[in-house]
Parts: C-alpha cells; structure tokens; sequence
C-alpha cells in the first residue's frame, strides 16, 4: 500500500498505553482493529463526514464485514504511532480502506491492514450509501484509480 499511490489518506496519531500491551511490554494484536477504527473515524470526519450523523439522520451504518492485519515489528509501551488511512475501493454498498502503523520515532512499518464495510441500514439489510456521501466517496476512488494510471 505505497503511499504514492493514493491521494487521499488521513494520519491519527496515537500513544501506546500500558494497558494495550501484554506480559512481554508488546502490543496486544487486537489493539490495532482499534487503531483502524480510529484511523477511518478520523478520515470520514477528515472529508466532512460523522457516523453519528449518518447513522441519526440517515439510518445509515457502515458494518464491518472483513478485516486483516499483518504484523511486521513490535509496538511497545510509549511509542508514538501514525495510524494512516486511505480510502481503496468502493462498488454498490461495499466500502475498503487500507491502514498502515508506523513509529514515528523511526518511521519504522509496524503493522498494515484492509477493512472491507457494507452499507447497511439499522436493521442491518444492505442499502446504497446516501448520495450526498457517495459523490465524494467516488471523487476520492476516482482520484485514485486515476493516480495509479499515472503512475
């Protein structure tokens, strides 16, 4: 997931908490759903955009339907992370982002993942997503696809 190859993407920062890590002082492997979450909450509100809106005005949710996350280095009591988010895909009700955790101290990889959502309404039944998030959700995919045919 290049940097370069995405145009949109949002950075959240966060501070491992002791409570986060387990005997060994690394971070327990769940913790970085949470960081996802964190990261994508923070990039729909990024471009304009709250759960809690679109959920009460809209009865609109964005369900988790898949998520993965590789592993490549400890994170560890302390450390200061980016969690950075882009926007991959999106077709009909489905919805993917791709997360990447670096250490800021060294820029050093810790941990990628993708996320894949269905828009759903609250009584969980597949729906198209609101047209007045849609067009922006296109527009930043768009912009994407075009970057990588640049590239």
């Amino acid at each position: 997931m290049p940097q370069e190859r995405f145009l949109a993407q949002s950075e959240t920062q966060v501070r491992v908490r002791y409570a986060e890590t387990d005997q060994m002082g690394v971070v327990y492997h769940a913790n970085y759903l949470v960081w996802f979450e964190i990261g994508r909450t923070t990039f729909l509100r990024e471009l304009g955009f709250n759960y809690k809106q679109m959920e009460q005005e809209d009865g609109c949710l964005i369900a988790v339907a898949e998520a993965s996350a590789r592993y490549r280095l400890p994170a560890r009591y302390d450390d200061v992370l980016s969690i950075r988010t882009q926007m991959t895909a999106m077709r009909g009700p489905v919805i993917k982002f791709a997360y990447q955790v670096v250490r800021l101290a060294d820029e050093q990889l810790l941990a990628e993942g993708e996320t894949t959502h269905v828009v759903v309404s609250s009584d969980m039944k597949k729906m198209t997503l609101p047209e007045k998030y849609a067009v922006s959700f296109r527009e930043l995919v768009g912009k994407a696809q075009e970057d990588l045919q640049k590239t």
